[in-house]
């Protein structure tokens, strides 16, 4: 089954919009790109799309919670999931930026990580 998607990129300032086709699930042709990493998009969204998660979890003794990130994007069917487990998180001072806070969240084998210190 032949099926066509139109995406705006997100790698660059230009927003290029494209049209992607796809056939039975796997991408056949990208068209409206004006760099290669629209064409690198373009397949990664389509088929496997990850996200960046930020978040922020509470930290005994502290007045502001702490913020946190995923070291590197996980899939974004498991953004839902990964929140869940960070909504169980609680941390005890101090944190040192880029300190692991949840190790291998949700089975992705990637961390979530402080983005900053809290003393």
């Amino acid at each position: 089954m032949t099926e066509e998607r139109v995406i705006t990129c997100i790698n660059c300032p230009m927003g290029c919009r494209m049209t992607v086709t796809l056939e039975d699930g796997a991408v056949v042709k990208v068209t409206g790109n004006t760099c290669k990493r629209g064409d690198t998009y373009a397949h990664q969204e389509c088929t496997m799309p990850v996200r960046m998660v930020t978040a922020v979890v509470p930290v005994e003794g502290s007045r502001m919670p702490l913020s946190v990130k995923t070291k590197s994007p996980i899939p974004k069917a498991m953004i839902p999931k990964c929140m869940e487990e960070l909504a169980n998180v609680r941390l005890t001072a101090p944190v040192q930026a880029g300190q692991t806070v949840v190790a291998d969240v949700c089975g992705t084998g990637i961390d979530v990580i402080a983005t900053r210190s809290i003393a």
